[in-house]
C-alpha cells in the first residue's frame, strides 16, 4: 500500500492459562479504536494481537487439565480469537507464540544477541513466581499473612537454583536512560514514565533469560537443555509479525512499532527489557509504550475468588456492543484505574447516547423528513450562530487526531460531546418547527446545519461505535466512499434524498424482576 504512511500498533499477547476477561477486551478495544481512526485518516495500518502460550504456568495448567500443552493452548487461544471477532476488533494479524514463524524469530534474535556478546551462560539462584512468570529480588518481596514470602503482586514465590543464560541488562542502564531522555514520549502516561525512570536509576541486574526446569518453550539454539525465558520469547512476537528475521518487506515498512498498548502490570518488561533487547541486537526500539489502568467491579477488586470477574461477552449481551465500547473508553481517563458499575453504564447509555446524540440525530432527521420532502435541505446564508456550530463541528477532526495520538480517548469523546450538547442547544434556540410557518428558507438552513453537524459527528465516532455510526451515516445518505476523513469537510449535497430516519440508540430499560 505505497503512498500511505505506515502505522503499526500492538496489544500485549494474552496469556492462555485463563479465559478472556474485561482487561483483555479493554486493551484490544483501545487499539481497535486507534487502528480504525488511523485507517479512516489515510494510514496503512498493521494492528496485531495474539496469545502468549509458553511457560511453566501453561505447562502446569495443561497437566491439570489432562491434555498436552499444545492441545491446551489451541483451545484457549481460540477463545481469544472468538472474543476479538465478537467485539468487532479489526486486527490484521493474530499471532501465537507456538507458531513456526515465531520460533524462527526468537531463535534468530537469540543468535544475534549471542554473537554480540549480550547473552552468557551462568547459574541462577533466587526467588521466582510461576504466576507472574517473573524473578523478584529479595528487596522486592513482602511477607504473607502466614510469614511466607510473596512477590509484590501477592503471588507466591519459590527459591530456584538452576543453570541459566543471562542477558547483560546491567550494561544497558545508562543507554536506556539516554534513550528515555531523547524520547520523552516513549512511555505514557507521565506517572508511568516516572516509575520506569526510578526503577532503572535504581540499578539493573543481569536478567535470567532461560530455564531448564521445564520444557514448554522455545528451545535455545545449540543448547537443548534450555528453553527461552518467557519474556524474551513473548516480547519478540512484535517483530515476528513483521517477518523478522527478514528485514525487508513488512519489517522495513512497519518497524519500529508506533504503539505498544499494555496493562500497567507489564510496563517494566516493555519499557525496560524490550528496548534493551532490541538495542543490544542492533534493532530499533518501538516509538511508544502506553500503560493503562485496571478495572474494578462495583467498587471491588476483580478476582476469581470473589466471583466478580467481568465477562465482556455478557456485558455486550446485556447492553449492546457499541454501547459497551463507548462506555469503556468514556468512563475513565485512559491510563487511570476505572470502576465498572451497572448504574454508570446505564447513565452513559441513556444520558449521552440516547438523550444527547440519539435525540439530536432523530429530531434533526425527522424534521427534514417531514418538512423538506425527505431531502437534504437547501442552505441559505449562514448566520453567525450557524457558523459557530459548523466551525465547532469542523474542528473535531484535528482535535481528535491529537487525542488519539496521545491515547486520551476520554478527552476526545468529551470534545465530541461538547459539540453534541452545543447542537442540541442550537436546535432549542433556533426552533425550526416554528420557522416552518414564519421563515421556511431559514428553517431549511437550520436543518442543513444540523444535518452537517450530525454527519461530521458520525464520521469521527466511527472508530468507537462502528455499527451504530454506519447506520446513522446511512440515514444521511453518505455513500460508502465518503466515510473516511478525506470527505470530512466535503459538504452534503442539497436535494439529496434521505431515507426515513430510525432511532439508533434505544434507552436502556431495567428488566422486570422475576416474580
Amino acid at each position: 500500500m505505497t503512498g500511505k504512511p505506515a502505522y503499526y500498533l500492538t496489544t500485549p499477547i494474552y496469556y492462555v492459562n485463563d479465559s478472556p476477561h474485561i482487561g483483555h477486551a479493554y486493551t484490544t478495544l483501545a487499539c481497535d479504536v486507534v487502528a480504525r481512526f488511523k485507517r479512516l485518516d489515510g494510514f496503512d495500518v498493521k494492528f496485531l494481537t495474539g496469545t502468549d502460550e509458553h511457560g511453566q504456568k501453561v505447562e502446569k495448567s495443561a497437566n491439570n487439565a489432562g491434555v498436552s500443552p499444545q492441545a491446551f493452548t489451541d483451545r484457549v487461544s481460540q477463545n481469544f480469537r472468538d472474543l476479538a471477532a465478537f467485539m468487532g476488533y479489526s486486527n490484521d494479524d493474530f499471532i501465537r507464540t507456538t507458531e513456526p514463524r515465531h520460533i524462527k524469530a526468537c531463535q534468530a534474535l537469540w543468535q544475534t544477541l549471542i554473537e554480540k556478546g549480550e547473552i552468557f551462560l551462568g547459574a541462577y539462584h533466587g526467588w521466582y513466581s510461576v504466576r507472574d512468570e517473573a524473578f523478584w529480588g529479595e528487596d522486592e518481596l513482602k511477607a504473607g499473612p502466614d510469614g511466607t514470602k510473596l512477590a509484590p503482586t501477592g503471588a507466591p514465590v519459590d527459591w530456584v537454583e538452576e543453570p541459566s543464560y543471562f542477558f547483560r541488562l546491567s550494561a544497558w542502564q545508562d543507554k536506556l536512560l539516554a534513550f528515555y531522555e531523547a524520547n520523552p514520549d516513549f512511555i505514557a502516561p507521565a506517572s508511568r514514565r516516572n516509575e520506569v525512570l526510578s526503577f532503572v536509576k535504581g540499578g539493573l541486574q543481569d536478567l535470567s533469560v532461560s530455564r531448564t526446569s521445564f520444557k514448554w518453550g522455545v528451545p535455545v539454539p545449540g543448547d537443548d537443555a534450555h528453553i527461552m525465558y518467557v519474556w524474551l520469547d513473548a516480547l519478540t512476537n512484535y517483530i515476528t509479525a513483521t517477518g523478522y528475521p527478514d528485514m525487508t518487506g513488512d519489517y522495513a515498512r512497519y518497524w519500529p512499532a508506533d504503539l505498544h498498548m499494555v496493562g500497567k502490570d507489564i510496563l517494566r518488561f516493555h519499557a525496560v527489557y524490550w528496548p534493551a533487547f532490541l538495542m543490544a541486537a542492533g534493532l530499533e526500539p518501538p516509538k511508544r509504550v502506553f500503560a493503562h489502568g485496571w478495572w474494578t467491579n462495583e467498587g471491588q477488586k476483580i478476582s476469581k475468588s470473589l466471583g466478580n470477574v467481568i465477562d465482556p461477552i455478557k456485558l455486550v449481551e446485556t447492553y449492546g456492543l457499541d454501547q459497551v465500547r463507548y462506555f469503556l473508553l468514556r468512563e475513565v481517563p485512559f491510563g487511570s484505574d476505572g470502576d465498572f458499575s451497572h448504574r454508570a453504564m446505564v447513565n452513559r447509555m441513556n444520558g449521552e447516547l440516547a438523550n444527547d446524540l440519539g435525540n439530536l440525530a432523530q429530531r434533526s432527521l425527522s424534521m427534514i423528513n417531514k418538512n423538506c420532502d425527505g431531502r437534504m435541505p437547501q442552505a441559505g446564508t449562514f448566520s453567525p450562530e450557524d457558523l459557530e456550530l459548523l466551525n465547532a463541528s469542523a474542528a473535531l477532526l484535528p482535535q481528535l487526531r491529537d487525542s488519539i495520538d496521545r491515547q486520551l480517548f476520554h478527552e476526545g469523546l468529551e470534545t465530541v460531546w461538547q459539540v453534541v450538547r452545543a447542537a442540541n442547544g442550537y436546535v432549542d434556540r433556533q426552533a425550526p418547527w416554528a420557522l416552518k410557518k414564519t421563515d421556511p428558507a431559514r428553517m431549511a438552513t437550520v436543518l442543513y446545519v444540523l444535518a452537517e453537524t450530525v454527519r461530521q459527528i458520525a464520521l469521527v465516532l466511527q472508530p468507537v461505535m462502528p455499527t451504530t455510526m454506519s447506520r446513522l451515516l446511512d440515514q444521511l445518505a453518505v455513500p460508502p466512499d465518503h466515510r473516511d476523513f478525506s470527505s470530512f469537510e466535503v459538504r452534503s449535497q442539497s436535494g439529496q434524498p434521505l431515507p426515513r430516519p430510525e432511532g439508533v440508540f434505544p434507552r436502556f430499560v431495567e428488566p422486570e424482576p422475576a416474580s
